[in-house]
This record gives C-alpha cells, structure tokens and sequence, in this order.
C-alpha cells in the first residue's frame, strides 16, 4: 500500500504577498491621521509642561511668602534672554537672563526652582505669549499683569498646519493665567458650549 503524500500547513507565497498588500494599504490609511495626532501631541505636552511650570511657580510663591516668577526663555544656556516666542521656561525667584545654566538652586542668584527645555516631547511647538515673565505674589496673585486681566501663552505647531479656530487641521491650546492666579488650559478652537473652550 502506498502512503498518501501528507499536505503541508503554513502559509504560502501568495497568501503572504497578499496580507503585506493589505496591511501596506491599510497604513496608507492610518498616516495621514497618525500625523496629526504626533502634531497635536506635541502641543498638548508642551500646554501641559508650561501649565505645570506656571503652577510650580504659584504654589512656590505662596509656600515661600515671596514673589516667584515663570519666565519662558530663548535657550537654556548662559546666553539666554527673556522671550515671549521662548520654547523654554525656567521658574525662578530673580531674572535668570544670563544664567539660565546654573543648577537649580534657591539660595544662589538667579534662584532658580526648576528649568524645563522646550525640546522635551515637544520639538515643534511654538509659542506665542502676552509677557515673557510671569510673578505670582505671596497670595498665588499675578504681580506683572499691567492693565491686563489675564496673560495668555498660545501653542501651536506649525510643522502640523493651522489652527483649528484658522480652518485648520491643528488643534491649537491656550494656557490662561487669571489676575488671581489661576491657572487655566483651554482650546481655543472649540464651541463656546464646551467646557474645553478658551
């Protein structure tokens, strides 16, 4: 009796090209919208990082009973200066232009409390802000709002395309800072019903 040749299991050639087809042609789909999503990523880190940081400098000044300031910055080298367009920001007790390498340390001028580089998960943000410093007095208050009611820090991303409040693909945050000191992110490209809305 002669034996049956047994079938092999597995996955053939063209059962192979096909599935590379489809999945090749399925990521062509999903790049587009994986794109805007890195961009949109990235500005929400850099709204989160500079909420954070103006927050820090807040809670510090009411726990030291003293006027802290958040300052966004051109670089975090020595050569930095104050800047409203600054990716960066460091929370200090004095005006760090000059100094910004100098290890956080509170009892050494500039008096820094803590650096954040702009590079930090967020690369292609970019800043727009009414005031490159901002203090908060002993109560959590705005100190250097002028005539303002409240300052505001606009990120968007420019490598991504507009803002979605300019037609745009982007979706674009606000940081506010209250004359009394609250700190708020919020979306400026949302309906005026929304919660998230600026």
């Amino acid at each position: 009796m002669l034996a049956r040749p047994s079938r092999a299991s597995g996955v053939t050639l063209i059962e192979l090209v096909i599935g590379m087809a489809i999945f090749a042609g399925l990521l062509a789909l999903a790049s587009p919208s994986m794109t805007s999503w890195m961009q949109n990523g990235q500005i929400r880190v850099a709204a989160m990082g500079i909420q954070n940081g103006l927050q820090l400098a807040r809670i510090t000044a009411v726990q030291r009973n003293t006027v802290v300031s958040f300052f966004l910055t051109s670089s975090l080298s020595n050569g930095c200066v104050t800047s409203t367009a600054g990716p960066n920001w460091v929370v200090s007790l004095n005006d760090p232009t000059g100094q910004c390498a100098a290890a956080p340390d509170e009892s050494l001028a500039p008096r820094i409390v803590q650096v954040r580089s702009g590079s930090e998960g967020s690369g292609n943000a970019v800043l727009a802000a009414d005031q490159s410093g901002i203090s908060f007095n002993g109560l959590g208050r705005l100190v250097n709002a002028g005539a303002a009611s409240r300052v505001a820090i606009d990120i968007s991303n420019t490598a991504g395309g507009s803002c979605v409040a300019s037609g745009g693909s982007v979706r674009c945050l606000r940081v506010w800072v209250s004359a009394a000191g609250q700190v708020r992110l919020c979306d400026p490209g949302a309906a005026q019903s929304d919660v998230r809305a600026c």
